[in-house]
């Protein structure tokens, strides 16, 4: 006899499938298996299903060793094999959801994972979608595509959505502790789906719809789109008045209430902030609307990088250099401090950037020791450079990009000729502070 999935989940006999093995799934796999489940991981990747069945790890803040563990114990089965599908007991989508060329939402990794499920689809399982999108498109894109599978949603399968929360790098965070928005198509699908989140994670917000659920990822990534865009316009004109914004936000934010602090950088990066606001675009003109007030904020800090580069054009210019020819290396090429993940990065838009210019380009990143092909920029073939002292000193110019904790600050100062900083990750450097930029 069949058990009922609300029984299945109660007592943990439920299998939990994921799909899309990346940043998002494996920290889910990692929290369902704490909490007691067996868990499936598919991916259509063949590469990192093999890495992950050898014990091995491509994320750096999933240790190999947890991986050892998982398998060695059954608790996780990876697999590139789609049409096991039909094994998990609830599946969730954790795919990108990238822009196209023309910035608009590309749903193509969810429309095939989708029609993947829809083909092997039996009665009884739960579908959820974390997968950042635009609102609507749980109802409007997956349920069609599951429903030509003849099953009938709320009643044969059940289907709902909960936007993904990581904060990779972010060690007071993990997928367990994080609340969970859940909003299903149905009650039966979201009382599923926050049974399910209620055995894994510490806190579920159910809402009334997907839809809910859907604007609500958008909204936490615009907020912060905007907020940046803010603090990144004030770099720039405080940068001509000769006043340190770094030190503005840190006197505003003694403030207790009525302020948030967002700090200014040489862009947006990551696999969020830089799309989510052109998803909320993208859905304003389908209904008739211009966002403008978001569009401005984009326009602002997509052209970050480019005033990045002419600061640093004046910083060589005060040596007598030009960037032509000029030797300059790219400190952190991963989208954020002490993580290994370049998505959407600004650093690869600095390095097009000094290359159009003529610059002599190397980088160094401890989290990537070699630059990965991106959809967007012609990527060079460089491998990361060790700081030594006599490399630091053979570099017309160091560019601090990304932050990374395992950069010495203090070592780049003193060996470098001129140091370009987009972080102020050099405000404690005590000696040679002649030699920094603000950028």
């Amino acid at each position: 006899m069949t058990v009922p999935l609300d029984q299945a989940i109660a007592d943990k006999t439920a299998k939990i499938g994921i799909v899309g093995l990346g940043y998002v799934g494996l920290p889910l796999i990692r929290a369902f298996i704490a909490s007691g489940f067996d868990t499936m991981g598919f991916d259509v990747d063949q590469r990192k299903v093999d890495l992950l069945k050898a014990g091995k790890t491509y994320i750096d803040h999933i240790k190999p060793e947890w991986i050892q563990e998982w398998t060695a114990s059954g608790k996780f089965e990876p697999t590139a094999d789609m049409a096991r599908l039909a094994e998990a007991d609830t599946l969730l989508i954790c795919v990108p959801t990238p822009l196209s060329d023309s910035r608009d939402p590309d749903l193509s990794y969810v429309e095939g994972t989708a029609k993947q499920i829809a083909a092997v689809l039996r009665p009884g399982q739960l579908v959820i979608l974390e997968s950042t999108t635009y609102p609507g498109t749980t109802r409007d894109v997956l349920l069609p595509i599951l429903s030509a599978s003849g099953l009938e949603a709320g009643k044969d399968f059940y289907l709902a959505y909960s936007p993904e929360r990581e904060d990779p790098g972010n060690l007071d965070f993990s997928a367990d502790g994080i609340p969970k928005v859940v909003g299903g198509i149905d009650e039966t699908s979201s009382r599923l789906a926050k049974l399910l989140y209620d055995s894994a994670i510490v806190n579920t917000v159910p809402v009334s719809s997907p839809e809910v659920a859907e604007a609500c990822k958008i909204l936490e990534n615009t907020y912060r789109a905007v907020n940046i865009a803010l603090v990144n316009e004030l770099k720039m004109l405080l940068d001509r008045m000769d006043i340190d914004v770094w030190e503005v936000i840190d006197a505003a934010k003694t403030k207790p209430f009525g302020f948030q602090a967002f700090y200014p950088g040489p862009g947006l990066g990551g696999h969020c902030i830089p799309i989510d606001p052109f998803y909320l675009s993208w859905v304003a003109r389908k209904e008739g609307m211009q966002t403008r007030f978001i569009e401005l904020a984009g326009e602002v800090n997509t052209h970050m990088p480019q005033y990045v580069i002419d600061r640093l054009a004046l910083a060589l210019n005060e040596h007598g250099k030009p960037i032509k020819g000029s030797k300059i290396c790219v400190l952190g090429v991963a989208y954020k401090k002490d993580v290994d993940d370049p998505r959407e990065s600004p650093s690869f838009v600095l390095m097009d950037l000094l290359r159009e210019r003529g610059a002599v380009l190397s980088y160094s990143d401890p989290h990537v020791p070699k630059l990965p092909q991106m959809r967007h920029h012609d990527v060079p073939d460089l491998s990361s450079e060790e700081l030594t002292p006599e490399f630091l000193a053979s570099q017309d110019c160091l560019l601090i990009s990304t932050d990374h904790t395992r950069f010495d600050y203090d070592s780049i100062v003193r060996h470098g000729q001129l140091i370009v900083d987009t972080r102020n990750s050099t405000k404690n450097v005590v000696d040679g502070r002649e030699k920094i930029w603000k950028a």
